[in-house]
């Protein structure tokens, strides 16, 4: 088949394209007060003071926690800010067994789990009508990879597609196309395929350090890239987040580009940079400059 000459740049949207430590704060009240009064049915002050006490707890030690789904870590606590607060509203759940009984009660017919469904629950009903805080330079680099020849950008997110269009449209980019609702996050225990490591050797589950592992059992995400090859010479994934969005892209051997902010963890950083197919961008305004090198 000949070549298309097509560069498609895959663009995680959530702290790569906006400014997710931004907005945190807000996401977090609102989903404390989503539980306390339509969830939990306890007063505001018990799941501000629950919170904080777990919040403290898992970043005292962050590899201990995780964004658990079906058993497995789809990232670990420090990862980004949002993962922060969905780590931190799944471990309060659970380490309650009232709360834990209140969820399950609210979500009798569960996808994944209660608390795992609740989070969900959480995280798109409070950030569909968050401010969109985007990253200085976000709009200009969207411009110039629309108008370079034989690139495509398009936009990834785990939130429903339509959050994301909506506040494209607010800075001109309503015909961008988005990918919306992808779930890297989802975890497949039961998914058989396996990758090849650069040292580690053929497997679904590989070490990072002597504290971090990633778990590749991502079908839903696996699939959604490689639909995007099907017509591209080549893809190049950025995100501010590695486990999720990063880790399968370059276990595909696809560029994968870590957006270094102030919640970056050194590990992922260490990880990334050792990687033959990872890469550290410093800024989201050198993204142009990088995908010509790339193209």
């Amino acid at each position: 088949m000949p070549s298309s000459g097509l560069v498609k740049v895959i663009l995680d949207y959530d702290g790569t394209l906006t400014a997710e430590e931004e907005q945190v704060g807000e996401l977090a009240e609102k989903s404390i007060e989503t539980l306390s009064e339509e969830i939990l049915k306890v007063p505001l002050s018990q799941v501000k003071e629950d919170y904080s006490r777990t919040r403290d707890m898992i970043l005292a030690e962050p590899h201990k926690y995780w964004w658990q789904v079906n058993g497995a870590i789809a990232a670990y606590s420090d990862e980004g800010a949002f993962i922060t607060n969905t780590t931190t509203i799944q471990f309060m759940l659970r380490l309650s067994g009232s709360y834990s009984e209140a969820v399950a009660g609210h979500f009798p017919d569960a996808e994944y789990d209660p608390i795992m469904d609740c989070s969900n629950y959480l995280f798109h009903k409070n950030t569909f009508d968050l401010e969109p805080r985007f990253r200085p330079g976000a709009r200009a680099v969207l411009a110039e990879l629309v108008a370079t020849p034989n690139v495509e950008p398009l936009v990834l997110s785990s939130s429903k597609g339509d959050k994301v269009r909506k506040n494209l449209k607010e800075i001109g980019f309503a015909k961008m196309r988005v990918l919306g609702d992808t779930r890297q996050y989802e975890m497949d225990p039961w998914w058989k395929k396996e990758f090849v490591h650069p040292q580690q050797g053929s497997g679904q589950v590989f070490r990072v350090d002597e504290k971090h592992t990633i778990d590749l059992r991502r079908p839903a995400y696996f699939r959604a890239l490689t639909k995007e090859m099907e017509d591209a010479d080549r893809l190049v994934v950025v995100a501010d987040t590695w486990s999720m969005p990063g880790a399968m892209p370059m276990m595909m051997e696809i560029p994968f580009l870590l957006l270094k902010t102030g919640y970056t963890p050194e590990w992922c950083e260490r990880y990334v940079r050792e990687h033959p197919w990872g890469q550290m961008l410093s800024d989201i305004s050198l993204l142009p400059e990088v995908v010509r090198g790339l193209a």
